[in-house]
């Protein structure tokens, strides 16, 4: 119980500072996806008296939006896969940018509201539209579907056709999965309470943010959006409950 509540409380911390410190950033261009998970069991087998000992049983969602060029994670939102959710997700992404931007989803139709809901006419917003097979004979439960083709749609404004892409935040989304063991399939590591599971996301993008030299980069995303001077230590993550 000690390490749950200093991991609840240092989420919460981690959540806290990221929401206040990025706003008004400069991003040109945004690419959000969703990446599944869930809270105690699936929902297939979420029975009443699967509900009654956990009422956050079930499916559960991390909406996330990626600056292209910073690889900033901008913005993350828990909650269902539906249209208020993607409303709720989109609100935020509008408010921690400062200008026009180019948006880019993939098909996912509660994004149409919820882009013109967030943003009206003031951005550049287009889909990555992905057509898929069926999965091998012999591997449907474990190999995802083929991707037989894609379609780029332009929705709103005036997307550059050679920035419509989804490849950054998919690729945030293996980074999720292979950093926190609580998104990785088939184990039975997967997150029992809601409290941590958002504990757990926000403290991830705090590491990732801010910790975390990018590959490519060779700084650490924040630093590259120029929302932090240098690479932070973990030492410093924990501070943050001193403040």
């Amino acid at each position: 119980m000690t390490i749950e509540k200093l991991l609840r409380e240092l989420g919460a911390a981690c959540a806290t500072y990221q929401d206040k410190t990025l706003r008004n950033l400069t991003s040109q261009r945004i690419q959000c996806d969703e990446i599944w998970s869930f809270i105690g069991a699936k929902q297939k087998n979420v029975t009443p008296e699967v509900r009654d000992r956990n009422p956050d049983a079930g499916d559960i969602w991390t909406w996330t939006a990626i600056d292209a060029d910073t690889k900033l994670v901008i913005s993350c939102f828990v909650g269902n896969r539906d249209a208020s959710a993607a409303m709720e997700f989109l609100r935020d992404v509008a408010s921690r940018v400062a200008n026009r931007v180019q948006l880019t989803t993939d098909g996912h139709k509660p994004y149409l509201s919820a882009v013109d809901y967030a943003f009206g006419t003031e951005i550049d917003y287009a889909m990555l539209v992905k057509y898929y097979g069926a999965a091998p004979e012999g591997e449907r439960r474990y190999s995802p579907a083929i991707c037989t083709g894609c379609e780029k749609k332009e929705v709103v404004g005036s997307p550059d056709p050679k920035h419509i892409s989804t490849s950054y935040v998919e690729r945030q989304n293996l980074t999720m999965r292979m950093q926190m063991r609580r998104f990785t399939r088939l184990t039975n590591a997967f997150s029992k309470k809601l409290s941590m599971h958002e504990a757990s996301i926000a403290l991830h993008f705090m590491h990732y943010n801010f910790c975390q030299i990018h590959g490519t980069l060779r700084v650490t995303p924040a630093m590259a959006a120029g929302v932090a001077d240098t690479a932070w230590s973990v030492e410093q993550i924990i501070g943050l409950l001193d403040n």
